[in-house]
């Protein structure tokens, strides 16, 4: 016996070894697990910045354009996260990413009494116009892409984004960036929601439909896997669900009377990259192949810009250990190893005391160091898709896509994503995810090195960890009572009432939401306007 046969004959009684997604993995791979020929490889492959784009969105990829760098940032007040970017951009980040801070995000002004502990904590308190335009002090939103980390409340804070480049004297036409205003993983994982379901997707088909026609540079959703995968689902899962999501709105948008190919272009996505390098670059070059698929087989696709997905990757949050820290250098050094290997379009790389609290400007630099020696010192921008025609990632690249196939027809056997989520099918799926990886952590078959395996109970690890302002609440109370204090209150309370009148129409929102965002309405005050119109969500048990 020779060549393959003996050799699955030397290796039988190897351990048994799985993807962090269980995916049987075999100790070899050949051309025969590829299945087909040679020819039909090459069919699924295709070649850079062609359908089905599974090696990459762009003909050249980085020998063309680097990643975009984007470290999350924010926290306190505006001017605080002012100088943090400030601070970014001079070591060399090339674009920006707002965190906003959990009162912000769930509709809530600074003074609001549910509001006062969390003010300014996970990222930067914005009550108002005047807090838009001071986050983005002195920095040129003409030239510099921002990307807005907000969903329940993304409506608003655009408002107030482009009442804020209208007094730079900026036009919509020049402003870049990503709004993420991706509801329905709120509702599937992360919990940020304040409206129904119903409701909560008009909000967000509000923002595609304004943007679609007023700017063309901007991507006004990120459609996100990254949450669930946070929560605990597994890759397949991320990628089966996030396609799932993509169908909702796409059906959704064209049930309004939009054409696909009006608004699909400046569609972008957001998935996760994690620990399992081969499976996450599967997963990303897979996405790109589903969505090509949909684009066009479900949605009729007829510009080639509709089927392209881009996406940004956020690295891993949920991997990063309190124990043993600096290994969390190593562990996202990886990860965005993987994101660019899978053709990300943006990175954000986590800061390596993330486990603690909000990085600090030492772990944040690192951050930007990781992906900026990756980019100039790895080699691996020089060729696109350098992984292409790997015997094992062909295989799990194939193999990925199949199973996540198979969740986005369960997802469609169940009615759709918004069905699925208001039955808690996904919800239950990513429960059960997220505690077969603690029990198998918590055994030691899935190993975590500093927690599990390689662990010292004596260790102790000094962090000079970021500190925040404890008077940070107060202080921003203060600047929302003095804005308040200075406005029109007639010309406020007109733009309030055709807000109402607008939410109870059924028009699109964002004219409206401008025009009290320039009036000198508050955040909450504009989000209370729609808690009137839409009432509040509380979710079942999934259970």
């Amino acid at each position: 016996m020779s060549g393959r046969g003996a050799y699955d004959e030397a290796t039988s009684r190897l351990a048994e070894a799985r993807t962090d997604s269980g995916i049987p993995v075999r100790s070899l791979y050949t051309a025969e697990d590829l299945g087909g020929s040679l020819a039909e490889l090459e069919q699924r492959l295709g070649v850079p910045g062609e359908a089905p784009f599974t090696r990459g969105p762009y003909p050249s990829m980085y020998r063309g354009q680097l990643w975009t760098m984007r470290q999350f940032a924010g926290y306190g007040s505006s001017e605080e996260t002012n100088e943090r970017f400030r601070f970014l951009l001079r070591q060399g980040q090339t674009a920006l990413s707002v965190a906003f801070d959990l009162p912000t995000q769930l509709g809530y002004d600074s003074d609001h009494e549910l509001a006062r502990p969390e003010v300014g904590r996970v990222g930067v308190a914005i009550d108002t116009v005047d807090d838009m335009c001071d986050l983005f002090a002195d920095l040129p939103l003409g030239e510099v892409s921002v990307n807005f980390t907000i969903n329940a409340t993304a409506p608003i804070i655009l408002a107030m984004y482009l009442v804020a480049a209208e007094r730079q004297g900026v036009p919509y036409e020049q402003l870049s960036g990503t709004l993420q205003n991706d509801i329905l993983k709120e509702f599937l994982a992360r919990k940020l929601f304040v409206y129904p379901p119903a409701p909560s997707m008009r909000l967000t088909a509000d923002v595609v439909e304004f943007a679609a026609h007023e700017l063309p540079r901007f991507n006004p959703i990120s459609i996100t896997g990254y949450h669930a995968r946070e929560a605990g689902c597994d890759a397949v899962q991320e990628l089966g669900l996030t396609m799932a999501d993509a169908v909702a709105y796409g059906d959704e948008l064209v049930g309004r009377g939009l054409a696909f190919d009006d608004f699909a272009p400046r569609l972008s996505f957001h998935f996760a990259t994690t620990l399992d390098l081969f499976e996450e670059v599967a997963k990303l070059r897979a996405a790109r192949r589903m969505w090509h698929d949909i684009a066009t087989n479900h949605f009729g696709a007829k510009n080639p810009a509709s089927a392209r997905l881009r996406f940004f990757s956020g690295n891993s949050g949920a991997t990063l250990t309190a124990q043993q820290p600096y290994n969390n250098i190593v562990r996202s050094t990886i990860q965005c190893l993987g994101a660019v290997l899978g053709g990300a379009q943006s990175i954000h790389v986590m800061g390596y005391d993330e486990a603690y609290e909000l990085p600090s400007e030492e772990a944040v630099t690192l951050s930007l160091r990781t992906q900026q020696v990756i980019a100039s010192e790895s080699g691996v921008t020089r060729t696109a898709d350098p992984l292409a025609g790997s015997y094992y990632v062909e295989w799990l690249t194939d193999e990925v896509e199949r199973r996540a196939r198979e969740v986005l027809g369960e997802v469609r056997r169940l009615g759709g994503a918004v069905a699925a989520l208001a039955e808690g099918a996904p919800q239950r799926w990513i429960a059960e995810s997220a505690y077969r990886i603690e029990r198998d952590i918590a055994s030691g078959a899935r190993p975590k090195v500093g927690v599990n395996v390689y662990s010292d109970e004596q260790e102790q690890t000094e962090l000079k960890l970021f500190a925040l302002d404890p008077r940070i609440g107060s202080r921003q109370v203060e600047r929302l009572q003095a804005a308040v204090a200075q406005r029109d209150e007639s010309t406020r309370r007109s733009a309030m009432n055709d807000l109402a009148t607008v939410l109870g129409s059924g028009d699109n929102v964002m004219p409206a939401l401008i025009a009290a965002t320039r009036a000198g309405a508050t955040l909450g005050e504009m989000a209370d306007a729609m808690r009137a119109a839409f009432g509040e969500f509380r979710e079942p048990a999934p259970w």
